[in-house]
């Protein structure tokens, strides 16, 4: 995972292809994922964590105000 604007790991929201990997990819070893990417996988890990515990009949603990 990088702050840095790449194009190393494909999809996402703004759908990275392979053809776009060239655009800006950066590293010479493991691909990562960009601060979009980045972001976008813990909101989806988020939502499936939530649904995982409430098909448990676990309540979900709300945010304090």
């Amino acid at each position: 995972m990088t702050g840095k604007n790449v194009t190393e790991c494909t999809g996402g929201a703004r759908a990275i292809s392979d053809t776009d990997l060239q655009d800006r990819y950066h590293t010479h070893c493991d691909p990562r994922l960009n601060a979009e990417q980045a972001l976008e996988m813990a909101f989806l890990v988020a939502e499936l964590l939530k649904k995982a515990k409430l098909a448990k009949g676990r309540p979900m603990v709300e945010a304090a105000e």
